[in-house]
């Protein structure tokens, strides 16, 4: 990976021209991703053109290919769709309409392209770049451009950015718009449930995903549906029998509803289509159950861009613009992709070709190998929803028992962490208790025996059911021994924040003087100031970043129609400056204050006249974020202040402080998703260690890494021994010394058109899409 030099890029931006369109289907986002590329381009001194209505605009050209300034894209990051428009294009898939296209490039100097699409646009973009020289060729025959301007432009650099909410691209963690279509079918499957319990209903949701079933398996795997229908692993013949049982089944032990979750494409083993209607009379015809049918449709498509994809087209798109500045005539086209926090750049058609295969591995029912195809990501979501779906009897008694406690804040995806927890656990045999109110509730002796059915419709609900407290365990040492003695608990899984991670600290350095401390120990982040050490990513932040994000949103559109204003908006997070950052991102703001980038009255007084400069153009709102411990003293009510007097007569200044609004909610699909994984990968581990450390009749564990930290670095899962974790961690502060967000600083600076350093920024490199790739790669 490389950095980047600032004057470099400016000189290499210089006299080019990059044009970006969005094509096919729409999806939330393509308007982050158009203003991170028409920026990104500006700010490197190129030229940028938007073209309007997909390929169609640039095959007709005219006023559908037009030049973009800065405030082009101003206030469209919140938007859904495209701004720009999208359009299948007929014309496009002709030599005529490509001849087209190329000359209206050419006569405006366009030799760099971005598109913004599925699988079908990004190779038709390819055909496009493939032909150039060719179409350039006949043009100068033909006698409309001169042999001189195709000696000019001698070939086209092509990137591509996919916007799909089927997430159906291979090579990509998450293409743009993914993550808000799972916001927006959790929505409705979170409404659907209140109603379904009313009446004790069966409820069949039929979801987007015509050839992929990402869709249908994550919000199934995030809601804990009783059956799924995807068209990568359709079920065994017999299903009828099998999920009339199932159904049957869960009513039977208490359950006032059932969930049935599928794809537009689910079919059986065969590859013949079944249908919303057909599921829906058999529930009837069988079980005589009341069953409603809802396919969710267009909805998924629609909606303000979630943060994480507002976040991510804003990455792509800069990364798209570095790529199309470094791309060479021998360079492929290449896509940007993400993978875990990383931008990467992925030859285009290598991608394609993978997408292609599952496809025909689907069509010749080679099913085991379209899941694999999918990625391991897939298969991880796949086997965690069979195996948390339905109860399973154990195959014998393990004798371990295991306790599941909740430490600090409350954070959203707590209680889906503790429900995978509590049902891994009783699958492999383990006695498992819950304790209220963290390691207080431990040494008091709140703790309870739970059983698979005490923790059904856990995982959509925010805030910690279990209960937390902040009580660190060295104010109650004894009592908590001696509970763990009573209740003979030979392994603790802590859920929480830096309080967890101190806590569980405590009781290994404690082990020395108490043996019944030598259990096996596991922590899982959860806390929305995300500053925990030995993960990039804590349970409840996605949350906490969208609460943030949609908050923000209100904030500026309440100004739409009145005078210029600028608004200061006080985020959570401790010393941590996460938070602060990613909604700056996600909300387009001018500024955003951290602890980790330390700042003077110099940074405070450039930074208003960068913003009263701003507000005498057509700009009549702005957006400064403050993390709650930034700085001592420049307060957030100091900084109202000093922009209120300094703006006098351009703006005025309004104040607010977000407050506990970002620590409630329902969960996102991310943090159900997140937690649910977690909670599995946890008590596996810690199963494995009770095997290991298992000897003369009892459990004993004192070796450092029998009481670990579990934490997702990039996309890879590891787990961490908490006294390891002590030398990267400033206790002071209460977060790790360092911090992989830190890069994200340029981006939001640039957007916000402050003259920065690339110093910090790191590109991304190619990597190659194959069947090995995908294997051996480890997804989360």
């Amino acid at each position: 990976m490389a950095s980047v030099d600032l004057e470099k890029l400016r000189m290499t931006g210089a006299g080019r021209s990059i044009a970006v369109l969005t094509s096919g289907g729409d999806a939330q986002g393509m308007n982050a991703a158009v203003r991170a590329v028409t920026r990104m381009g500006i700010y490197v001194g190129a030229k940028v053109y938007l073209i309007y209505e997909g390929y169609q605009g640039l095959v007709d050209g005219g006023d559908d290919i037009k030049l973009a300034n800065w405030l082009s894209v101003s206030n469209i990051i919140q938007l859904g769709g495209t701004i720009i428009g999208s359009a299948r294009c007929k014309a496009f898939t002709t030599r005529e309409g490509r001849l087209s296209a190329a000359y209206n490039l050419v006569q405006r100097g366009i030799t760099n392209l971005c598109v913004c699409g599925g699988d079908g646009s990004l190779t038709g973009a390819n055909i496009f770049r493939t032909e150039w020289s060719g179409l350039l060729a006949e043009l100068v025959e033909a006698g409309k451009i001169t042999e001189a301007l195709s000696q000019q432009y001698t070939y086209l650099n092509i990137v591509g950015l996919v916007g799909s909410i089927d997430n159906d691209f291979c090579g990509t963690d998450m293409t743009i718009g993914a993550d808000s279509a799972l916001h927006r079918i959790m929505e409705v499957i979170d409404a659907i449930t209140t109603t379904a319990q009313s009446h004790q209903r069966t409820f069949v949701l039929e979801v987007m995903g015509r050839h992929c079933g990402y869709l249908a398996l994550v919000s199934a795997l995030a809601s804990g549906a009783d059956w799924l229908f995807i068209p990568e692993s359709p079920a065994a013949d017999g299903w009828e029998d099998r999920m009339c049982e199932r159904l049957g089944e869960t009513r039977s032990k208490g359950s006032r509803l059932n969930t049935i979750i599928m794809a537009e494409g689910a079919i059986d083993r065969h590859g013949k289509p079944i249908s919303s209607n057909y599921v829906k009379e058999l529930v009837v015809k069988r079980l005589g159950f009341d069953t409603r049918v809802t396919v969710l449709g267009h909805v998924q498509r629609g909606g303000t861009p979630s943060a994480f994809d507002r976040v991510l087209s804003s990455k792509m798109g800069m990364e798209a613009v570095l790529a199309l500045l470094e791309a060479t005539p021998e360079t492929p086209a290449c896509v940007v992709s993400l993978s875990g926090n990383q931008a990467v750049r992925l030859p285009l058609m290598e991608c394609v070709q993978m997408t292609k295969e599952v496809q025909k591995a689907m069509n010749e029912l080679r099913f085991d190998e379209a899941i694999q195809l999918r990625g391991k990501s897939f298969e991880n979501n796949w086997n965690t929803y069979k195996l948390l779906a339905h109860q399973k009897p154990s195959q014998s008694k393990s004798n371990f028992s295991l306790a599941i406690l909740n430490v600090g804040a409350p954070a959203a995806g707590m209680n889906a962490a503790v429900r995978s927890a509590v049902r891994v656990g009783l699958a492999q045999g383990h006695k498992v208790y819950t304790v209220n109110d963290g390691f207080e509730g431990l040494a008091r002796g709140a703790v309870n025996e739970i059983y698979w059915r005490d923790v059904g419709g856990w995982t959509g609900q925010g805030g910690s059911l279990l209960g937390t407290k902040r009580t660190r365990p060295k104010t109650c040492l004894d009592k908590i021994v001696e509970n763990i003695r009573k209740y003979n608990i030979q392994a603790l899984l802590v859920i929480g924040g830096f309080e967890a991670y101190e806590g569980v600290l405590q009781l290994v350095e404690a082990r020395g003087h108490y043996d019944e401390l030598c259990i096996v120990m596991c922590v899982i982040p959860a806390t929305i100031s995300n500053n925990v050490p030995g993960t990039d990513l804590s349970l409840g932040s996605d949350t906490a970043v969208n609460a943030a994000m949609e908050s923000c949103d209100k904030i500026k559109q309440s100004a739409s129609g009145t005078k210029r204003r600028v608004f200061i908006v006080e985020t959570m997070g401790g010393f941590c400056g996460y938070l602060a950052t990613t909604a700056g991102i996600a909300v387009g703001a001018d500024a955003a204050y951290i602890f980790e980038e330390p700042f003077n009255i110099h940074d405070l007084k450039a930074n208003v006249e960068h913003l009263t400069d701003k507000m005498k153009t057509d700009i009549q709102r702005g957006l400064v974020l403050r993390n709650e411990k930034c700085h001592h003293h420049y307060t957030t009510e100091f900084i109202h202040n000093l922009y209120s007097a300094e703006g006098k007569g351009v703006f005025d200044c309004r104040m607010n402080v977000l407050g506990h609004l970002q620590q409630g909610g329902s969960p996102t699909p991310f943090d159900r998703n997140y937690g649910t994984k977690l909670g599995v990968k946890a008590v596996l581990w810690i199963t494995d260690k009770l095997k290991e450390t298992y000897r003369q009749g009892r459990v004993f564990a004192d070796a450092p890494e029998t009481a670990c930290m579990v934490g997702m670095r990039r996309k890879v899962l590891s787990f961490n021994p908490v006294t390891e974790l002590k030398e990267h961690t400033d206790f002071e502060h209460r977060m790790p010394k360092e911090q992989w967000w830190l890069n994200l600083r340029p981006m939001l600076k640039m957007l916000a058109k402050y003259p920065t350093n690339f110093n910090e920024y790191v590109t991304g490199e190619i990597e190659h899409v194959t069947r090995r790739s995908l294997s051996i790669e480890t997804g989360f």
